[in-house]
């Protein structure tokens, strides 16, 4: 049996993105009761090459209550590509451990490791992708949305990883999805345009404007994320400046419907891509985005494990 691994949601179908969401709602629903143990006597590694709080956290706790035993490596103590080749790195843990989840800046690095090992590799975010992060947002969705509603979606900001992987997701599951931010911070065109091709066949929609009025003014959701991703810290103070406009604020959600949903990956800089009065009021769902973090990797484990 080919094996399997999460590395974008451009290589799942709608089904599969839909079936893992289901497992994930199950998953939340049986937390403490009858959960299937699918890595009982079975190891997962974490290589994280950035700092993490609510990826590193959901998935060593995933992998424990599993039935499986969970690895923490330090990137230095691997030095992938330094040390050692990520080639060589892959090779030496598929002998020893069962599912490698790493967060990298590179994607090829992720992307070298999976082609190099034959156990699952699942991608804990790199520079082009967040699978994971979408996932618990799709959750999110289902659970704040009425079933089966077709959403549109905003996101307002950077047209970076975690917006990249939002649009897949809206794009596979047929959404309408908006990215709204300044010029020349438009997520990537090839990522664009994968999309708009799969909305041809899934009704969705998949737009890119510097008007963000025009972005929220139908909006179920606003999504957004920090402005300078982690490796883009020499960039902070230009782009709090270009970025200046597309704050998600007070103001904003005015233009948007009534009862519009904020969506926030988190960690958040209050007061830069997101007031700190937008982000605790009752319109944001940040928080239960990240609780669904834990549901949604325990869902994908399960997945790549069947």
């Amino acid at each position: 049996m080919r094996k399997k691994d999460l590395l974008t949601l451009f290589e799942y179908t709608a089904g599969e993105i839909g079936e893992i969401l289901a497992l994930a709602a199950k998953r939340k629903a049986d937390r403490g009761a009858s959960e299937k143990k699918v890595l009982e006597g079975k190891t997962g590694v974490l290589i994280f090459e950035k700092p993490s709080l609510r990826t590193r956290v959901t998935f060593e706790t995933a992998i424990h209550e599993l039935g499986g035993y969970s690895v923490n490596l330090a990137s230095e103590s691997v030095g992938m590509g330094k040390r050692e080749s990520v080639e060589d790195v892959a090779r030496n843990l598929e002998r020893i451990v069962h599912v490698i989840i790493a967060r990298t800046y590179a994607h090829g690095t992720l992307t070298s490791l999976a082609a190099s090992c034959g156990i699952p590799v699942i991608n804990a975010l790199t520079d082009r992708a967040h699978p994971c992060q979408a996932l618990a947002f799709g959750l999110t969705m289902r659970e704040a949305r009425p079933a089966g509603q077709k959403l549109n979606v905003a996101f307002v900001g950077d047209g970076n990883n975690v917006c990249c992987s939002i649009m897949a997701l809206s794009a596979k599951l047929g959404y309408n999805f908006t990215a709204a931010g300044p010029k020349g911070y438009e997520p990537r065109a090839e990522a664009v345009e994968r999309c708009r091709g799969i909305c041809l066949s899934s009704g969705g929609s998949t737009s890119i404007t510097s008007d963000v009025s025009e972005a929220v003014k139908n909006a179920d959701v606003i999504s957004t994320a920090v402005w300078a991703s982690m490796g883009q810290e020499a960039e902070a103070e230009k782009r709090k400046k270009d970025f200046a406009a597309y704050q998600v604020n007070a103001e904003l959600l005015k233009r948007a419907p009534a009862g519009v949903l904020v969506s926030h990956c988190l960690p958040a800089h209050r007061g830069e891509e997101i007031t700190g009065e937008v982000l605790d009021s009752s319109a944001c769902v940040a928080y239960d985005e990240a609780e669904n973090r834990l549901h949604v990797q325990k869902a994908v484990i399960e997945y790549l494990f069947s």
